[in-house]
């Protein structure tokens, strides 16, 4: 085993700490690393990613039939990648369009897909439960926020969206300011919306815990240990062969590395600042006691939590696609995303304006061209994937996982008739038409929330609205 890692969070011309992965592993610190593949070898089951997708399938896998040899490979660590960097959000967020997915199971199909986010939520609590993994889970809830007229309109028709889908009146509640500043004061809030189906988590945590986890069940996990190509029947690394019947490819924001996948799903990035603890007086004005997660109701959206030592974690996409579907070293963040990200939180929390900014960081997310998530399984050439999970994948994962877990055992379920299984998507076009897309299309959002930032716009921005036609969303 290697010592553990060096910090790794370079400053910018921000000043704030920059990268080192995430502020999550900064405050656990980064693991050590696990041997590389020694060598050809094979298995039952070979997993090429070892982020919370294939960790939880190798979990579901192990449970289910104890005498499963499955070897999992990573390039960097376990939970390196959006495992181990994200909101934490453990919400029941289905990200795509709803209708697409209804296109090959109806109506009820995409109702049972909702229906099993929301269960999932309490399944990973259990779990982590069980396996004593402390990631400071608490189940509080998901408050969205709308600070102008327009989102206040869309807020609406979320709801009504919402219960469209089979959602009840517990599962999205409407607020009003005076309810939801009961909860967290975000500066120009007019109102909001609650989902009690979500949980804070810090991720790193989660994502370390279940790799233990897996390992106490007799999974084998390789790191250091690039896989450059995945064919039927073997995954090729630069240590040696791994041969298995079966081969899952589990790579989500990172897939465009293996050879034959770059245009499959485009790595999204996303970034991240956090605060110091927030002081007692600060506290008092924001008045976020509870644990709850909070979004905006902005296109080009925010997400935070307020962590366990009262910081504050805000995200957004930021500049969100590299050329050739390129990502991060380490985790650093562009300086003109975090000055975004932090005029954004200081807008929201005008309170916390001098409270430092302890670090930031990015990562990728798997976007596919039509922005719907994927669980498959082929069993004649023995290779699968999941994932696609466009920014809401915490909980996603967990489903997945298990869901590629009964199709690996060929166990006919619910999870494996739920209509995200076996979808097929087109290819994003290639550079540089993808770059320009990608990045027309946030432009086009932003433009879109300046607008609706004006007292003389109640409704959404057209702008917004030929963005999503153009995106495909």
């Amino acid at each position: 085993m290697a010592d553990v890692m060096k910090d790794l969070t370079p400053r910018g011309n921000s000043g704030v700490p920059n990268g080192g992965v995430s502020y999550w592993y900064t405050s656990t610190a980064l693991p050590k690393y696990r041997a590389p593949l020694p060598g050809d070898r094979d298995a039952d089951v070979c997993i090429v990613g070892a982020g919370l997708t294939g960790l939880w399938a190798a979990y579901y896998l192990k449970r289910a039939q104890p005498d499963l040899r499955i070897v999992m490979l990573e390039r960097e660590f376990a939970g390196f990648g959006a495992s181990g960097r994200n909101g934490g959000w453990l919400s029941a967020e289905l990200a795509g369009s709803r209708a697409l997915y209804a296109k090959t199971h109806g109506h009820q199909g995409v109702v049972d897909l909702l229906a099993a986010m929301r269960g999932a939520v309490d399944e990973v609590i259990a779990v982590a439960d069980a396996e004593g993994i402390d990631a400071d889970i608490a189940k509080d809830g998901l408050l969205h926020v709308a600070r102008n007229r327009a989102q206040v309109e869309r807020l609406q028709e979320t709801i009504e969206y919402e219960k469209l889908w089979g959602a009840t009146d517990e599962d999205v509640v409407p607020l009003t300011l005076a309810e939801l500043n009961s909860r967290v004061v975000v500066d120009g809030a007019m109102a909001g919306i609650f989902s009690p189906d979500c949980a804070r988590v810090q991720p790193a945590k989660l994502v370390q815990g279940l790799a233990a986890a897996v390992e106490r069940l007799g999974v084998v996990i390789y790191e250091q240990t690039t896989v450059e190509a995945i064919e039927s029947g073997l995954a090729r690394t630069d240590r040696g062969v791994v041969r298995a019947p079966i081969v899952l490819r589990c790579l989500e924001g990172f897939t465009a590395g293996i050879k034959g996948q770059r245009r499959g799903w485009l790595p999204m990035n996303s970034s991240m600042i956090v605060t110091d603890p927030l002081p007692d007086s600060v506290m008092a004005e924001i008045g976020w006691s509870g644990a709850e997660v909070l979004g905006d109701g902005a296109h080009a959206y925010m997400y935070a939590q307020r962590t366990v030592d009262n910081r504050i974690a805000l995200g957004g996409r930021g500049i969100p696609y590299r050329f050739g579907s390129r990502t991060d070293v380490n985790g650093e963040t562009q300086d003109w995303t975090i000055n975004a990200l932090t005029t954004l939180l200081h807008d929201m929390f005008p309170a916390a304006a001098n409270v430092p900014i302890a670090q930031a960081w990015c990562g990728v997310l798997g976007v596919p061209r039509d922005w719907c998530a994927t669980v498959d399984l082929d069993h004649e050439t023995g290779l699968g994937t999941a994932g696609g999970y466009v920014g809401s994948g915490l909980t996603t994962t967990n489903l997945a996982g298990r869901t590629l877990a009964d199709l690996v055992l060929r166990r006919d379920t619910e999870l494996t008739r739920l209509p995200w299984v076996g979808r097929r998507v087109r290819p994003w076009e290639p550079e540089p038409l993808r770059w320009l897309g990608v990045h027309a299309m946030y432009t086009l959002y932003r433009e879109a929330d300046r607008r609706e930032n004006t007292p003389d716009l109640a409704h959404t921005s057209k702008i917004a609205r030929f963005a999503n036609r153009v995106a495909g969303r």
